[in-house]
């Protein structure tokens, strides 16, 4: 995959290597290479096939889900590692969690993922959802490059995108709880066709919503989705100052 500028110095975390021909052309640039199979016949299969960069210590296997696994155990420490996969539509949210709300976060993400869920991240048509919120809080995405299902043999059923995100780091949440933010942003979204005052309001009481609307000069009808990452920050501190907790 093009977009992550490895080096002899880097190590890279690679989701579900299969039969490794991404981690053959990983193991010519970076100068290690951690992958994580959770398929024990495909490990024994990758073992023989890089005999020798396992022995000197290139290519670490690691048997194991990815969802479980933590980088720590493996020696990574936050923003010492790089994350290079084409990950399965069904886990996709779940790695972009994981990785990025832990407290050992890569310094970057490279990732294929079905096109759709790119463009979600991304905010299509500058629709803000729970996924690119979460994305954007933590680093900043971009589509490096389309890829059609003609490129897969076989194809699969949908189009894919390269997606990087790049200056992953928890700097958003100097003065914003992570946890305040995003019971926030779930309960912005919890009603999509509702406006978001009438979400918020689950929790919080009229005058305080309208005071905080007020403050940030934001419309009492504004839907969740036309609410920007900046604006969702400021909304959780001045809810905050009002001393009202989720």
């Amino acid at each position: 995959m093009r977009g992550g500028n490895l080096n002899k110095s880097d190590t890279v975390l690679e989701i579900g290597p299969g039969k490794g021909f991404l981690t053959e052309e990983l193991l010519k640039t970076a100068g290690k290479v951690i992958a994580i199979e959770k398929d024990e016949e495909l490990v024994l299969f990758l073992q023989e096939k890089f005999k020798t960069e396992v022995k000197e210590g290139k290519l670490v296997l690691v048997n194991e889900d990815i969802r479980n696994f933590q980088p720590q155990k493996c020696g990574l420490s936050t923003g010492e590692y790089k994350i290079i996969a084409n990950i399965p539509y069904y886990i996709t949210g779940e790695i972009f969690r994981q990785f990025l709300e832990s407290e050992v976060q890569p310094f970057l993400m490279i990732l294929m993922i079905q096109k759709e869920v790119g463009e979600r991240i991304m905010a299509r048509n500058n629709k803000e959802s729970l996924l690119s919120l979460s994305v954007k809080a933590y680093g900043t995405p971009q589509i490096v490059r389309k890829v059609g299902r003609g490129s897969f043999n076989p194809p699969p059923n949908v189009d894919s995108v390269l997606i990087s995100i790049r200056d992953i780091s928890k700097k958003s949440f100097k003065n914003v709880s992570e946890k305040a933010f995003f019971e926030l942003i779930h309960l912005g979204f919890a009603h999509k066709r509702k406006q978001m005052m009438g979400n918020l309001k689950e929790k919080y009481s009229t005058d305080v919503l309208e005071k905080a609307f007020s403050n940030l000069r934001l419309d009492f009808k504004i839907r969740a989705e036309d609410l920007p990452l900046s604006h969702w920050f400021l909304l959780v501190k001045n809810l905050s100052e009002e001393k009202i907790t989720l």
